[in-house]
């Protein structure tokens, strides 16, 4: 069956930086483009960047273009978010997931998903 499970959430101070990384299985990983979303207290899940099947295109929202770097290893089957320079409005619940569209942004174009990391960010 489909899994994605992400790791490498936690706790750091405003500034800091943290690595996700999402591994998947299941499914034909390269067949598909990818997202990470997030979702805190409260607010509804927005999609923070996503991936095109084989990487060369990406789509960030506002608020973490030049922060946050998204990639993608298709021989690893492993999607990753480089975070850097965090700030206390980047805390919430981390979401990979999977869709079938070129390089969605919509959560009802995605089709699996993961159970989530949480980022806190401390200020």
């Amino acid at each position: 069956q489909v899994q994605l499970v992400e790791s490498g959430g936690g706790l750091v101070q405003t500034g800091g930086s943290l690595r996700l990384s999402c591994a998947a299985s299941g499914y034909t990983y390269s067949s598909y483009s990818m997202g990470w979303f997030r979702q805190a207290p409260g607010k509804e899940r927005e999609a923070v960047a996503s991936i095109s099947r084989g990487g060369a295109v990406t789509y960030y929202t506002n608020s973490v273009k030049g922060r946050f770097t998204i990639s993608r290893d298709n021989a690893k089957s492993t999607l990753y978010l480089q975070m850097n320079s965090l700030k206390p409005e980047d805390t919430a619940v981390y979401y990979c997931a999977a869709s079938e569209v070129a390089l969605a942004t919509l959560t009802s174009r995605f089709n699996y998903w993961g159970q989530g990391t949480q980022v806190t960010v401390s200020s």
